[in-house]
């Protein structure tokens, strides 16, 4: 329905039956007829069309409506309170002095209104006293009556699902314990910052939580601040649910979606010709609008039908679709102005906290940028935060030509999010998901070997790299046969053989060895061998020992390149132009990357990230072949980072092709190993506040055994039995 803004002029005259419905309200119905009367001529008459506003919540009012004809709608927020017919009254609040309204009222039909003022309300105390006093006496019934009801509700709700057991409450944080009252709001026993980073949320016994929830047992509290994982992660959820909000006030006819997030920012891919240069100034500048008014953001308890029905009425088909697959009777929603999210996570408790969001044009649509406090959160060296937002407006990470055709197939085939995935889980249909998953990895991964294959006059030297857990391992196996069908033979190297000697190595700034460093390897002894190679020499590869950490640069296996013969160079750095320099023209190089790219939406505000899929990918496998804890992996996890975004993503645009080794399905097999290393991390363990969000987020799938999962699939490199050898 249209509402009307304008409202239209007020239509002056009275009708024989007017006193009878005015008779019928219960602020008058104990006046004589001729009081009513009375009461009558003090009143404007307003004519009204369906669809107008009538009242709008938190504008100015000073006077009251009693309805004649027809019917309209009370609203508070998103909330339903009432209809009002003939007979009765609503902005009542007006005539005591509010000077806010509390609530939204919408014609849903043609109306009569007679309005009284406040200025003619202090008209009848003056010259009608007796009638004023018997409106007031009644107005104050109502509110109370009104007021009863409510705390009933309130009282029996409470009862049923909060009632306190106890009056206080022991809060520890570090060593330090103090006693507060149940329903103490954890943000209040919190700094404001903490080691010079502002405060964005807390832990309650180690789980994500927002500033705004109340203490209500013995708990021990620390701080969140974007300096952390998780508190970065809490920021992105607040930023995209107050983006939302601001691209449906400013730009309401076009089409958003939420990609998937970089550890700065968050991709808004953007259907349609909009000009994005003019849409992400009306969309800043409505989010900084929103910042000023310092809003809350505000996480509510619905129940799951009643959740479900709300997503459909506001067209999230997707967020509905993930709601069947709930075991809970009741759901948590993000909701902020009229745009509400699944809640994955807490978010910060007003809009101040955001005021740093900016919005750039990106080829994919737009680019929701974090701000300074994240970039400054971000390794860098120099002074030079990396990745940084010029490197992936230049090269988006996610935006390579595979990861869009896997949105296209999904799409066709009816899998836009991760609540449509579960119903092709639950249909019986997700087989055929599972097919096309494996056989379009297949497609692209030939497609690959024919590029190479296209330039095996120049190129000898094929390099792959990528983050850890990309599935690089599976895929040289895969690319090495079907280079083999066109007549290729490849040759591996791996640079992990070319560390140096530990003691040698440099470190971080911790003064831990820092392995991801470019700086960890002899770069040295790779160029001077591919220099030899080149000139058709039979060379000594170099070999580490682990163990020892001990390099020994000709301690590995004789390797000479024949005419059909190209060598595969595997290691994270394999796309610095430095690695080989000059030892090996630059035509002769053909640069790989892969990781898991492409991943489903759980509703407009989340996606699942593919840093998180490669963290539970890394759980499993070390869990399942190495015997390291979910909680060792998620321990060595930031380092892990740290090395990617300081030596791996900043060379991406040098790479040739990208292979998105992305299924759409893994996280539902993932899913069944993970949950149980995941559960295995103490509740006292630093490392309980990520793996209880990974348990949340795996919540959400449906599980597949692995017996559905082919040998040569990558998935096996993680969960084992694969038909490769490693």
């Amino acid at each position: 329905m249209t509402i009307r803004t304008t409202p239209l002029p007020m239509a002056y005259g009275r009708r024989p039956d007017d006193l009878d419905v005015l008779a019928r309200s219960r602020l008058l119905a104990h006046l004589p007829i001729k009081e009513v009367s009375e009461f009558l001529d003090l009143l404007d008459q307003v004519a009204l069309p369906p669809g107008t506003a009538l009242l709008r919540e938190g504008d100015d009012g000073d006077c009251m409506f009693f309805v004649l004809e027809g019917e309209a709608r009370v609203r508070r927020g998103q909330l339903e309170l009432r209809h009002v017919h003939p007979g009765d009254y609503f902005g009542e609040l007006a005539m005591l002095g509010a000077t806010k309204r509390a609530a939204s009222v919408e014609s849903l039909t043609t109306m009569r209104l007679a309005r009284l003022s406040r200025a003619h309300y202090l008209s009848l105390v003056a010259n009608h006293p007796k009638i004023a006093l018997h409106f007031t006496q009644a107005l104050a019934n109502g509110l109370g009556e009104e007021l009863v009801a409510m705390t009933d509700n309130v009282g029996l709700l409470a009862y049923q699902r909060s009632l306190p057991r106890r009056l206080e409450a022991r809060v520890t944080r570090d060593s330090d314990t103090i006693i507060v009252a149940t329903g103490t709001i954890v943000g209040t026993i919190l700094p404001k910052e903490e080691n010079s980073w502002q405060v964005v949320g807390a832990t309650i016994d180690r789980k994500p939580a927002s500033l705004e929830t109340a203490v209500v047992a013995d708990v021990a509290v620390s701080p969140l601040t974007v300096a952390d994982w998780e508190g970065r992660m809490l920021i992105r959820r607040s930023a995209a649910l107050v983006f939302l909000e601001a691209a449906r006030i400013a730009a309401p006819d076009v089409t958003l979606c939420m990609g998937s997030p970089i550890e700065n920012g968050t991709v808004v891919r953007v259907t349609g010709d909009a000009d994005t240069t003019a849409l992400a100034l009306r969309i800043g500048e409505e989010i900084a609008r929103l910042c000023r008014d310092d809003a809350p953001l505000r996480e509510e308890v619905w129940q799951v039908e009643e959740a479900r029905s709300l997503l459909l009425e506001r067209g999230f088909s997707d967020a509905a679709a993930l709601l069947l697959s709930r075991r809970e009777a009741t759901i948590s929603l993000l909701t902020f102005g009229e745009t509400f999210a699944l809640a994955m996570g807490p978010v910060v408790p007003r809009t101040s906290f955001l005021s740093a969001l900016s919005v750039r044009p990106h080829p994919e649509g737009l680019f929701l940028d974090l701000g300074s406090e994240v970039h400054r959160a971000l390794p860098g060296k120099d002074g030079a935060h990396e990745p940084n937002v010029d490197v992936e407006v230049r090269t988006p990470r996610y935006g390579a030509p595979m990861t869009h055709a896997s949105r296209e197939w999904l799409k066709e085939m009816g899998v836009t999010g991760v609540g449509r995935f579960n119903e092709h889980c639950v249909s019986g249909n997700v087989q055929e998901v599972i097919r096309v998953s494996e056989g379009f990895h297949e497609k692209w991964i030939g497609r690959i070997a024919d590029l190479i294959t296209e330039r095996k006059r120049t190129v000898k030297v094929v390099v792959i790299a990528g983050p850890s857990s990309s599935g690089k391992t599976t895929f040289i196996k895969r690319l090495t046969v079907q280079l083999l069908v066109n007549g290729i033979r490849p040759k591996n190297v791996s640079l992990d053989d070319y560390y140096v000697d530990r003691e040698k190595n440099v470190k971080d700034e911790k003064g831990e060895y820092d392995f991801e460093a470019f700086e960890a390897l002899d770069t040295n002894a790779l160029k001077s061998q591919l220099s030899r190679l080149f000139t058709g020499a039979t060379v000594s590869t170099s070999r580490y020992d682990f163990k020892a950490g001990k390099s020994y640069p000709d301690g590995g296996e004789a390797l000479s390149l024949g005419p059909s013969e190209v060598l595969l160079l595997e290691g994270i750095h394999g796309l610095n132009p430095d690695l080989v320099g000059d030892a090996v023209p630059a035509e002769a190089v053909f640069r790989i990357f892969v990781h898991p790219a492409s991943t489903l939406a759980f509703d407009k505000a989340g996606v699942l990230a593919p840093d998180d899929v490669r963290l539970i990918r890394r759980i499993v496998r070390d869990r399942h072949t190495r015997n390291n804890t979910a909680a060792d992996t998620i321990m060595r996890w930031p380092s892990v980072r740290r090395g990617e975004l300081l030596h791996i993503y900043p060379f991406l645009p040098n790479a040739d092709v990208v292979f998105d080794s992305a299924l759409v399905y893994e996280l539902s097999v993932l899913k069944t190993y993970a949950e149980r290393y995941l559960l295995e991390v103490p509740p006292t363990h630093p490392a309980f506040t990520t793996a209880f969000r990974l348990r949340q987020l795996i919540d959400q799938f449906v599980a597949i055994y692995a017996d559905h999962v082919p040998p040569t699939s990558l998935l096996r490199e993680f969960i084992g039995g694969s038909g490769f050898e490693y």
